[in-house]
């Protein structure tokens, strides 16, 4: 890990170290604020004691991060525009991830306070974008180009999908077991409340297979979340040191003869996927382009369009033939190897998008798109389990104020059985499944929405002023961090 610092000045030392742990402390905020998510129901209704519940969530959590993969960590990277961190400074870039940053944890701090269970997603996406807006601004560019538009729709839909997908299906459930599932007095314990379970059996734990399905959701709950959310760190931290440390990790310099040729042979199938559909795409593509990459860009900016789309192509190619690892290219041929290889990517997915484009076409453009960005969308495995422990630490600290909120105060009477388990059951189904396609979605919304929609479905109804007072954290959270982190940043400009 000391390689970090090889050729940084003390200064930028000191602040790469800050910004690390700057990312560490956050995922550990995150931890402790949606640990709430996996705990509150078992602990509710009794299935597990409140000890070994959230000791259960930290393990499994840490678990999540470790197996979860990385397709969310840069779902969350490329909501910045392809260029902005490669085209900065490192004071620019330390004052982007540092006040992106302070934004989350200042707001992400204030709502657990309050027991309110915001969107930590919604939060670090907001963030993102005021430090994109703020961007756009200082450099007196365009708006819509200092953010990646058409990825920001993607994830606001399933952002904004996945409570109502939450609420819906966990109502369904809840609303089969009561039609299915209480013929006889034994089935019908599901739909008691631990309170009510004690007046009529004299214990207060659920029953055994009752109790085994929710302590196995609230595994899955804990396992999705660390999945899901941990990536976001492991995104952050990538950030970091793509902007401070480039020479090191612009690239995977572990990356092995065989995952270089597999981009190599990436480029090559794409050159000839254009060549044979030239006529198709001319309109989309400048396949004989006139424009030379780098050239007459003020202090090497780097602007990816369809007109270098081939040059850019060719020179890759000339550049990888042959490598069989990346220390055998200087830093600036590194950092451009990065440049080059998430252009190509990005134009690939534009042309797998195109109405004339045919699914099996598309289906083959998006294979060679995952090879293109095989070695650059990475994260060392000390990245991995540095967020891993600070995710699954941080859960088994403060979970307290937000379990109350989602145990206690959604509900106008205490959560049955029944309400438990359709609840967590469904957001681990659907945070995992979010986290296997990449979409960054809100565990906390997923469940607070799903916890709601058992409760209306089972006739109990809500407390108006909680869903009223979380509605309202939902709401700001977006407005306010993109405020918080474009004040920030733009203080933080000026200062340099």
């Amino acid at each position: 890990m000391l390689h970090l610092f090889t050729g940084l000045d003390f200064h930028t030392s000191l602040m790469l170290v800050l910004a690390l742990l700057f990312v560490l402390f956050y995922e550990a905020i995150n931890g402790f604020h949606d640990t709430a998510n996996a705990v509150a129901t078992v602990i509710y209704t009794r299935a597990m004691r409140a000890q070994f519940a959230v000791v259960m969530a930290g393990v499994f959590n840490f678990f999540g991060v470790l197996l979860g993969g990385l397709s969310v960590a840069y779902a969350i990277v490329h909501l910045l525009p392809t260029d902005l961190l490669l085209n900065v400074s490192s004071a620019h870039g330390l004052a982007m991830v540092f006040s992106m940053l302070l934004a989350a944890i200042v707001w992400n701090l204030g709502t657990w306070y309050f027991g309110l269970p915001a969107s930590s997603s919604h939060t670090l996406i907001g963030s993102i974008i005021g430090i994109g807006l703020t961007n756009a601004i200082v450099t007196s560019s365009s708006v819509v180009d200092a953010l990646n538009v058409p990825k920001m729709i993607q994830i606001f839909l399933s952002l904004i999908l996945s409570p109502l997908v939450g609420l819906i299906i966990a109502g369904a459930i809840v609303f089969l077991l009561r039609r299915y599932w209480s013929s006889t007095k034994k089935r019908k314990r599901i739909h008691l409340t631990p309170a009510e379970r004690e007046k009529k059996d004299g214990k207060r734990k659920p029953p055994f297979w009752t109790r085994t399905a929710l302590i196995l959701s609230a595994v899955g709950v804990s396992f999705s979340h660390g999945a899901n959310d941990g990536q976001k760190g492991i995104g952050l931290i990538m950030l970091v040191l793509i902007g401070v440390a480039p020479a090191g990790f612009v690239v995977n310099m572990n990356a092995n003869g065989y995952d270089i040729a597999r981009t190599y042979d990436a480029v090559t199938h794409l050159q000839q996927y254009y060549q044979q559909h030239g006529t198709a795409l001319s309109h989309a593509i400048e396949l004989t382009p006139l424009v030379a990459v780098a050239e007459d860009e003020p202090e090497g900016r780097f602007h990816c369009d369809s007109t270098r789309a081939v040059v850019v192509l060719n020179q890759t190619e000339s550049i990888l033939q042959g490598i069989q690892s990346y220390s055998g290219l200087n830093s600036e041929q590194r950092n451009n190897m990065r440049r080059m290889l998430m252009c190509i990517a990005d134009t690939a997915e534009s042309v797998a998008k195109l109405p004339e484009t045919s699914t099996e076409d598309a289906r083959f453009l998006n294979k060679l798109r995952k090879d293109l960005l095989h070695t650059v969308e990475y994260a060392p495995v000390w990245i991995i389990i540095a967020v891993a422990l600070a995710l699954s630490l941080g859960t088994m600290v403060g979970w307290k104020r937000v379990a109350v909120t989602i145990g206690e105060k959604i509900g106008k009477k205490g959560m049955t059985y029944a309400q438990g388990v359709s609840a967590q059951m469904t957001a681990a189904v659907s945070i995992g499944v979010a986290s296997y396609t990449g979409m960054p979605v809100s565990t906390t919304q997923v469940l607070s929405s799903a916890v709601a929609g058992t409760m209306l479905v089972d006739g109990g109804g809500v407390q108006g002023k909680t869903i009223k007072n979380i509605m309202l954290a939902w709401i700001l959270t977006l407005p306010v961090s993109i405020g918080l982190s474009g004040i920030f940043y733009w203080f933080a400009l000026k200062l340099i």
